[in-house]
């Protein structure tokens, strides 16, 4: 059974969401705090987190933080802050995916269940890819470039991923949403795309300003401009 981690201290939302994905097949672990969160996570193998930021024993977004270090599990921050800078500290921290209160449980169940259909797909026929001066092995979630290490929020991972994937090749809006999110584009906030693309940037270019590998399609969409060879 593929298991959930839901961090909530409104008990009454944490007791609904609970209710609505248990019915449809998943083993939910609901943790009031972070403490009992930590418990949970550490002793059972956890598939993706749905995590509250403001909590009584501290800050949601550190807690993820810390589990991205050694995990790869899909996250889903779920918070009443929806300013901005709040939208992009989850991104950075490593979040897949953000909703803010009220929200349609519909609408989360939607998104759980598109990204539990992601677990499964998550085995490779290679392990490592190479674009000039970059090899990305995509196990470890690792870049190394000009014999440098360089870390990846998950949100890059998965769009560096499909982007070398498909190299040379003209990738629309709508297709690097659904390669980040697998989604309806219509829940996740309008720049998403945007900012990931200038974060992943800011780590594989030597000049932002004339970028080599993630170039602008003006109107389209973005291309790796470089080749790349699986291995």
């Amino acid at each position: 059974m593929k298991n959930i981690l839901l961090l909530e201290d409104d008990e009454s939302l944490n007791s609904g969401i609970s209710f609505m994905l248990k019915r449809e097949g998943y083993n939910v672990f609901s943790a009031f705090n972070i403490e009992q969160a930590n418990e949970f996570f550490y002793k059972n193998n956890i598939k993706l987190i749905i995590s509250d930021i403001n909590l009584p024993d501290g800050d949601g977004l550190l807690f993820c933080e810390e589990v991205r270090k050694t995990s790869n599990v899909f996250i889903i921050f779920l918070t009443a802050l929806d300013e901005e800078v709040n939208i992009v500290n989850g991104y950075d921290v490593g979040g897949d995916d953000y909703i803010t209160k009220p929200f349609s449980l519909i609408v989360l169940i939607s998104k759980v269940n598109a990204f539990m259909k992601r677990v499964s797909k998550e085995e490779y026929s290679f392990k490592y890819m190479v674009s000039k001066d970059i090899t990305f092995y995509l196990e470890d979630l690792k870049l190394i470039k000009n014999n440098e290490e360089i870390t990846l929020t998950k949100n890059e991972y998965k769009l560096l991923k499909y982007m070398m994937e498909n190299s040379k090749q003209i990738l629309t809006k709508d297709q690097l949403l659904d390669c980040i999110w697998e989604c309806d584009g219509q829940f996740v906030h309008d720049n998403a795309v945007a900012v990931n693309i200038k974060r992943l940037r800011e780590k594989v270019e030597d000049d932002i300003k004339d970028p080599i590998y993630i170039k602008n399609v003006r109107g389209v969409g973005y291309i790796w401009a470089e080749g790349c060879v699986k291995k």
